[in-house]
């Protein structure tokens, strides 16, 4: 088997670089994250043992990744057919609240998804980790599918949908949002420690809100399928955020609290 660091040598193509410079990505390929920041974190350290999961090293890792795994569902199990009759009863403007929560979230997840397999699959080294992030990208997908599915249940009218659909350009309030996040995943100044913060405030503060403002209308007695499918979800990515504080844990040189509340004053 040829490497693919090799392949990356003086052949490379520069193009390549310049187009993925140009679709906003970087260059995250492993052996990226500068020594200085590798050196001496175990989560981060060089681990020649990482395609092999057993024996475990992280008992505790482990039993998060078994979590999310017992956790899986489909969007298939959601049942939507009473959710159309309750959606016709709302006022317009609690479908303009509701549609722009959903706008909201079917982005969030797919940007949660980047920043997964273009920077944490990647920098992370042990395979218990690495386990429960796949996991992780196979659920946020699915969070995504089901948004999107009850977007395109509710929504007839297809330029609201498109809108909809569209919320990182269309919406203000969801671009800034998914800006500050994509910040952090082009960022190659910010540690990994400070980034685990910033998608730990992405899943457990940003969410946490708009999750809120559905248990509203599971309150109220409406939208039977939009109330499972947020407490489903809402769980997840409960496990995930309590994920990145046990990685964070683990985390010798830890971002200092002024920069951790940096931060959250930047994302509000």
């Amino acid at each position: 088997m040829i490497s693919s660091r090799k392949m990356d040598g003086p052949n490379k193509d520069p193009k390549s670089d310049q187009m993925r410079e140009s679709n906003g990505l970087k260059d995250t390929s492993p052996g990226w994250e500068s020594g200085s920041e590798t050196q001496g974190e175990p989560l981060l350290e060089e681990n020649p043992r990482r395609f092999v999961i057993f024996p475990i090293q992280y008992p505790d890792i482990w039993k998060m990744y078994k979590q999310a795994q017992a956790s899986f569902w489909t969007v298939e199990e959601v049942d939507l057919t009473k959710d159309l009759a309750h959606w016709d009863s709302l006022k317009h403007e609690e479908k303009h609240f509701v549609s722009h929560v959903l706008a909201f979230f079917a982005a969030s997840d797919g940007i949660v998804n980047e920043n997964l397999v273009q920077r944490f699959c990647q920098e992370v080294q042990v395979p218990e980790a690495r386990s429960f992030y796949s996991c992780q990208v196979l659920m946020e997908s699915v969070h995504s599918e089901m948004y999107s599915l009850l977007i395109n249940t509710y929504i007839r009218d297809l330029k609201e949908r498109d809108y909809l659909f569209n919320a990182i350009h269309t919406m203000p309030c969801v671009k800034r949002k998914a800006d500050w996040a994509l910040h952090w995943i082009n960022d190659r100044t910010s540690t990994f420690g400070e980034r685990l913060v910033a998608f730990a405030a992405v899943e457990g503060i940003f969410f946490s809100g708009s999750f809120a403002s559905i248990y509203w209308l599971k309150k109220r007695g409406l939208m039977p399928g939009l109330t499972y499918s947020n407490e489903l979800i809402s769980r997840d990515e409960g496990l995930h955020c309590t994920f990145a504080c046990l990685l964070f844990s683990y985390l010798v040189k830890k971002p200092v609290r002024g920069q951790s509340e940096g931060h959250r004053h930047q994302s509000c």
